[in-house]
């Protein structure tokens, strides 16, 4: 996980409003009229003078695009060129009309197969805009602009750049490139069709309608992506659609999923050391089901905990509440953390009122079923949390040292810090399984999980520290995929493999920076005397 972030002392309680910028109104949800800001002809006057600094083309080697909305006007816009477009309500989705395209458009690649398979992302390192694309871009700027904490503007940087100078890494994401929004997703077992590699990608929205409607849930009245009412919905709130293809209609349903993330890794990466050997058990999942070769895309922005959310939501960041790792809330004049360890006890707090997990939905769908929740900081509603025991003042379950862990490789366990820790969490992660799978753990008798999520992080902190290629993080790849085995054992043992489906995925893509290409939008932003804040470096909140 990205836990760089400094927290800030300071309380702050969920936001019950939400605004749409669209043509039409989310129902239950209150708008709120920007132009009737005190002084709101300056805060426009300034958004364009930190728009044009930003877009100035000495910050293009850092800057990509800059996105906003003025209205119900969306832009995307470059140093060399802009679209412009509006989103109505057509049915429950948003119908695009693209109003101008001046000089080069931006997002005019959409194409989710853009740099498949890794020989081909490989080939094309550090992509410009014109190398790069853009996947459902429509809809990930729509949907962040829904929220009423949504900044003024929102910085994309580009393929290469380095944060370098802020703390930054070898393997970044944050970007709607195709690289880092990029998840791997493979489902496999029961229920599920096997047909191998199939050529074809989704969003990380779908995954949570796919997993229930896989479980044999009855679909129902939900609110849609465009805030009207769908009859087709398996959780209360659902951005996402099924994967009608991974689920076979003569297949029994399973009696249990279990779904494993491997925090930030790349996807290209991934399936091709399953290709190679070098990850038996994932090999034995995708041997055994449907793995997209083009992978479920993430959500803008494509980091760690708005992509949780939005995996075990079936919602968009701008939708479910968990907009970012920080962002600015201009109804309380404070910042808001939630992807740091002081925060992550608490951090769904800031969901959305109305917004459903998929834990919820499993127990809604299947009375009297059991959710467990491993490691993972979206725990709403799942009946075993490590994170509801830090609230409850419980004892949480420790880890061996480095020199003891199991399927650990010693060469990066020892000297380097990160991996360590992250090696360590997850090892507690396959003990939380094995112990509650196996019907017993701290004292309590636990039935078999229909639904259990492991959130496994140490792929996110090698993939950071060595980029994607590296040594050290198909080190850890290798050591996630022994981790994995041991997942499968206890299922095995539990005597229900042959009912039990299986879902792998991440929460964003991880791509290789330019070592080179450093530096960042503050001079410019500083510079052009406006005053901002930059949250989550990406989130501009012009005049806060």
């Amino acid at each position: 996980m990205d836990a760089s972030i400094h927290p800030l002392d300071t309380a702050v309680h969920p936001l019950s409003t939400q605004t749409s910028n669209r043509m039409g109104i989310l129902p239950f949800m209150t708008t709120v009229d920007p132009t009737a800001r005190p002084g709101h002809d300056q805060h426009t006057a300034d958004v364009h003078t930190a728009r044009s600094a930003l877009l100035d083309p000495a910050m293009a080697h850092v800057v990509d695009m800059v996105l906003r909305v003025d209205g119900d006007v969306y832009e995307a816009a470059s140093a060399t060129g802009h679209i412009r477009f509006i989103a109505r309500n057509s049915g429950t989705d948003w119908a695009v009309e693209v109003l101008e395209v001046v000089g080069s458009d931006p997002l005019a690649n959409q194409d989710p197969s853009h740099g498949t398979p890794l020989v081909a992302e490989r080939a094309n390192p550090y992509p410009d805009r014109t190398n790069n694309a853009y996947p459902f871009a429509f809809d990930q700027i729509v949907q962040l602009f829904d929220s009423p904490a949504a900044p003024d503007l929102v910085a994309i940087h580009t393929a290469g750049h380095n944060w370098e100078d802020q703390g930054g890494h070898r393997g970044e994401h944050g970007s709607i490139g195709i690289v880092q929004a990029r998840a791997p997703f493979v489902i496999a077992g029961a229920g599920v069709r096997n047909v191998g590699m199939l050529a074809r990608s989704a969003r990380l929205v779908d995954i949570a309608p796919t997993v229930l409607a896989l479980m044999g849930a009855e679909p129902g009245i939900g609110v849609a992506r465009n805030g009207s009412l769908r009859g087709d919905a398996y959780l209360t709130r659902q951005d996402g659609d099924v994967i009608s293809e991974v689920i076979d209609p003569m297949g029994t349903p399973p009696r249990h999923v279990v779904g494993l993330l491997l925090d930030g890794t790349n996807a290209n990466v991934l399936y091709d050391m399953v290709a190679t050997g070098q990850a038996p058990n994932i090999a034995r999942l995708m041997d055994m089901g449907t793995t997209l070769a083009h992978g479920a895309m993430s959500s803008l922005p494509t980091v760690t905990l708005a992509n949780h959310t939005s995996i075990l939501t079936g919602c968009y960041p701008g939708h479910h509440g968990i907009l970012h790792n920080a962002w600015w809330d201009r109804a309380a004049g404070q910042q808001v953390i939630t992807n740091s360890p002081a925060h992550w006890m608490t951090s769904m707090q800031h969901l959305t009122p109305g917004v459903e997990s998929l834990y919820g939905a499993v127990k809604r769908h299947f009375r009297e079923s059991v959710a467990v929740s491993i490691n993972e900081p979206c725990d709403h509603l799942a009946d075993y949390s490590i994170f509801e025991l830090m609230r409850r003042g419980e004892s949480i379950p420790s880890a061996p040292r480095a020199d003891e862990l199991p399927d650990a490789t010693e060469r990066f366990v020892r000297p380097v810090k990160d991996y360590e820790v992250a090696s360590r969490i997850d090892h507690t992660a396959v003990d939380q399984f094995c112990g509650i799978w196996s019907g017993h753990y701290r004292g309590t008798q636990w039935p078999i999980p229909q639904f259990s999520w492991v959130n496994f992080t140490l792929t996110d902190a090698a993939f950071h520290e060595g980029g994607p290629y590296s040594d050290i993080a198909a080190a850890s790849v290798h050591d996630t995929d022994a981790r994995v085995g041991r997942i499968l054992a206890a299922v095995e043992a539990a005597g229900v493999f042959d009912q039990t489906a299986f879902f792998l995925t991440a929460d964003h893509g991880m791509e290789e920076s330019n070592p080179g290409c450093t530096g960042n939008w503050a001079e410019a932003l500083d510079d052009s005397g406006v005053s901002y804040r930059d949250e989550g470096y990406s989130f501009i909140y012009v005049n806060p």
